[in-house]
């Protein structure tokens, strides 16, 4: 009768298995149905394809350097590296749904009884041999496993979207820094540009002092503004080849590495086009995968909530071992371990209740919760951003674009007075004052200008990169390379999980029930 209500009691328990604990639910953040900058302004908000955006600058060297850079990237590949160590993770939570936890144990024990401790009047020695095989099962009832096993798999998911964020920022650097790279050649072109012509001018005001047709003052402006012109392109120099270092490290490779790459096309500042479609701000949530990892992220502390619960009620066991056991006492041997006569076996439930926990189990819980309380701020914080870094693209884009017409205009206008006041000077109608006036005003105009016109595609890159843009392109490839795979394979078994998986971009709720 007490093993059948035993049988009864378990079969009970094993159909009765629940899951404890919040079912999570992607929250859900307002998003603006528009953008604030209006059509007029070149901005559609139309179905945007954003998977190469950097295209849109028709540049082949950039599109080398953003190859370049998400093949050999040191940072990325750190990310691609979590995305296996999650995955590795998960393998070890899904053990624990398996019924057997096995071990094999064996021992070898000797024993010296003192003859008061014997109770036979002398000292008595007892050795023992133990070879067995013991196994343990604690039963999913309150689904703390499977809440641990759902935890993992969001972790995982989150793992695959922060790489995915990574990326966004990596192609989004290797951009800006190539657009500065070609911005600072621009304006070290203008300030050398320059230097000639105050270098002509210099030589006229010398010949008009040599000559007595001028004073000295005149010719030492005329080098003062020369050598001030001189002295700022060693300063543009050195930017430029902190820019290119700092490219060549997005890359993977050492300093210099970038100048083949830059030499293989024409230096100039990439041209945006003059219209973006950037489709609307709810697309956000779908596409950027930073939003995707808050969202994962939420779901794997919902989960830690419910395997946190599940200690507040009993968990129950199955165990059961079976072995050899020999001693030495007589008329038995230790060799007779081998022997069916010596074997031994055990069978039964368990329960554990952490019953008297003085609250610590609670108090556990509401950690957890105001954990996974923060992680939903956390999530509506990161729409917001992503949408706020998206409109401070796209008013820059607009309103570059309107600085770079206005730009044009006033070196226009810088030019024209720079021809004019150089013709009084040579009739002698000014003095060289105006002369160095315009030629400062002019170089500052064309500086301007070439800043103005590097911001232009800086802003685009900064709009493709809010909208989520560039991770695509890692889509059918693995997260870690083969030489980093074989690497690994020769120091550790990794078995299965080296091999190539589609990690899913939309989270699975679904928890596993027996």
């Amino acid at each position: 009768m007490s093993k059948k209500c035993l049988v009864l009691l378990f079969a009970i328990i094993l159909t009765s298995c629940s899951v404890v604990g919040p079912d999570f639910a992607p929250p859900t953040t307002p998003t603006a149905q528009d953008w604030l900058v209006s059509q007029k302004d070149g901005v559609k908000a139309e179905p945007a394809e954003i998977r190469d955006w950097w295209k849109h600058l028709n540049d082949p060297a950039l599109d080398e350097l953003i190859q370049k850079a998400y093949s050999q990237n040191l940072s990325l590949k750190t990310a691609g590296l979590r995305v296996l160590q999650a995955k590795a993770t998960l393998a070890q939570s899904v053990g624990n749904l398996y019924p057997l936890q096995q071990r094999l144990d064996g021992n070898y024990v000797y024993n010296r009884f003192s003859e008061h401790a014997s109770g036979v009047g002398t000292d008595t020695d007892l050795t023992q041999n133990q070879l067995g095989l013991s196994v343990g099962w604690e039963i999913d009832f309150w689904g703390k496993f499977r809440r641990a096993v759902e935890s993992q798999d969001a972790a995982l998911l989150a793992s695959a979207a922060s790489y995915d964020t990574v990326l966004v920022a990596l192609l989004g650097q290797v951009a800006t820094s190539y657009i500065n790279v070609r911005t600072l050649e621009e304006r070290i072109r203008i300030a050398r540009d320059n230097v000639t012509t105050q270098r002509k001018s210099s030589r006229i005001a010398q010949v008009r002092f040599n000559t007595g047709m001028t004073s000295e003052r005149d010719y030492q402006q005329a080098l003062t503004q020369l050598h001030a012109t001189e002295a700022s392109i060693p300063q543009l120099e050195l930017a430029l080849q902190q820019t290119k270092n700092a490219l060549s490290l997005l890359l993977g490779e050492a300093p210099g590495y970038v100048d083949q790459i830059l030499a293989q096309s024409k230096s100039f500042i990439p041209n945006a086009p003059n219209e973006l479609i950037v489709g609307i701000p709810s697309e956000l949530i779908r596409r950027r995968p930073d939003i995707r990892a808050a969202e994962f992220n939420a779901a794997a502390q919902c989960a830690a909530i419910g395997v946190q619960e599940a200690e507040l009620y009993p968990a129950f066991s199955l165990s059961g071992s079976f072995g050899f056991l020999s001693t030495d006492a007589s008329p038995n041997k230790l060799k007779n371990v081998a022997e069916w006569k010596s074997h031994t076996a055990t069978v039964g439930p368990s329960v554990q209740w952490n019953f008297f926990n003085y609250g610590q189990i609670t108090n556990a819980i509401r950690v957890q919760d105001a954990a996974f309380q923060q992680a939903l701020v956390d999530y509506e914080n990161t729409v917001r951003s992503a949408q706020r870094e998206v409109e401070d693209g796209l008013v820059a884009f607009t309103k570059s674009q309107r600085e770079v017409e206005l730009r044009k205009l006033a070196v226009e206008a810088a030019q024209r007075t720079l021809n004019l006041v150089t013709v009084q000077y040579d009739t002698g109608a000014t003095d060289y004052t105006t002369v160095i006036s315009a030629q400062q005003s002019l170089l500052g105009e064309q500086d301007s200008l070439a800043k103005a016109k590097g911001a232009v595609p800086q802003a685009l890159v900064t709009v493709y990169s809010s909208l989520g843009g560039g991770w695509q392109i890692r889509e059918n490839n693995d997260f870690v390379s083969d030489a980093t795979k074989e690497q690994m394979r020769k120091r550790t078994d990794w078995g299965a999980l080296l091999e190539p998986a589609k990690v899913e971009e939309a989270p699975s709720r679904t928890i596993p029930t027996w």
